[in-house]
């Protein structure tokens, strides 16, 4: 294994942040895999799984069994984890900006699109060097003028040449779950099975450009920019897993995680390691734009009725939000027939507050499909 450390734009002086990789296998010698964890940095299941995916992966390479280059960045996010506020760590927003620290990583399908237009061929694997070469490149010039972006220029940077990329982060209360490409379901669905995903929600467009969706979407969109003209695959898996919930910080289950994730990656040919059977699916995936939010109508004492991984119907009351001086009690339903796959894990709400997600098999909504 090696480390190396990224170094990353101060935001004043004399305050030094850096961005470790941990790095398996060999360059050039297979596919290369890029794993992250926690780049919501107050969603600490991930860096437990990261933990024993490194000593998984130390293992392995002692042994001679990856068969290809591993990165795994154990903490995605050491901007995020240094936000505390009344000793609650807040790492979802970047303090500085206000942004989303998993939204907002650049779209380089044109620029790419336009470098390597003129060497193209008829090879599909000679289109794939020539795209991640540009890639790479556009990614080295992207402008950094705060912390944030030097930030997701560094994890842009590792991971935009992968052929697997897995972004590891957890929902307030969930069952595991997982958000891919909906050109990417074929490839997906073995890490769905190997993981006891219950379930994966597809798009195409998400909004406001995650991680994941970054560093898969320009593979889709070039090959239909060049189709009948160039061959160019789906060369990059990208996906967002959401390891449960805050508080499902245990070895018991991290352990699993991480030996699903390695096993998903023995199919793939990564890994040296005999998968003796695949399970079942759990559940067929789902479109991203059939996740439903639940709202509470005003505030109160917020009181689930159903758990999550709950099968609901339409008007089923999964909730109550009770105001403690009126007495009032409102019910919340379930708005479609489908999967109550995540809540909140506060139990008072305010007005307009998501308290829910109830994942449907219609697509209903348009426009940004993921929360905040």
């Amino acid at each position: 294994m090696q480390i190396r450390k990224h170094p990353l734009t101060a935001a004043t002086p004399g305050v030094v942040s850096e961005l470790p990789s941990l790095h398996f296998g060999a360059p050039g010698s297979g596919q290369k895999v890029y794993i992250q964890a926690s780049l919501h940095a107050d969603e600490i299941p991930a860096m437990l799984v990261a933990h024993h995916l490194r000593q998984r992966f130390e293992t392995l390479e002692r042994d001679g069994r990856i068969k290809g280059e591993i990165v795994l960045v154990p903490m995605a996010n050491p901007l995020g984890l240094s936000q505390t506020l009344l000793h609650v760590p807040q790492g979802r927003f970047d303090f500085s900006t206000g942004e989303n620290f998993n939204r907002y990583y650049p779209d380089f399908a044109q620029q790419v699109g336009d470098a390597v237009e003129a060497s193209l061929g008829s090879d599909p694997a000679t289109n794939v060097l020539r795209v991640r070469e540009a890639l790479r490149a556009a990614v080295a010039t992207m402008p950094v003028d705060t912390n944030l972006a030097s930030l997701r220029r560094t994890l842009y940077g590792l991971a935009c040449d992968a052929d697997v990329v897995l972004d590891l982060h957890c929902d307030t209360e969930a069952v595991l779950h997982m958000y891919t490409g909906t050109p990417l379901w074929s490839q997906a669905e073995a890490l769905a099975r190997h993981l006891g995903a219950e379930l994966t929600l597809l798009a195409t467009e998400s909004g406001d450009a995650p991680f994941d969706e970054a560093c898969s979407q320009l593979w889709w969109l070039l090959a239909e920019r060049w189709k009948g003209r160039f061959p160019i695959p789906l060369a990059c898996l990208s996906v967002t897993v959401e390891l449960r919930g805050f508080a499902d910080v245990r070895h018991e289950a991290a352990i699993a995680d991480a030996e699903a994730i390695i096993r998903f990656l023995a199919t793939r040919g990564i890994v040296d390691l005999e998968v003796a059977s695949v399970p079942p699916l759990l559940r067929e995936p789902m479109p991203l734009a059939g996740s439903m939010p639940v709202h509470a109508t005003h505030g109160g004492v917020l009181v689930f009725l159903r758990e999550c991984g709950a099968e609901v119907l339409r008007g089923e009351v999964i909730a109550e939000v009770i105001d403690p001086l009126s007495a009032q009690v409102t019910p919340l339903c379930a708005p479609v027939d489908g999967l109550l796959y995540a809540r909140d894990n506060r139990r008072f709400a305010t007005a307009g507050m998501r308290i829910a997600k109830v994942a449907g098999r219609e697509a209903l909504r348009s426009g940004k499909l993921l929360s905040a």
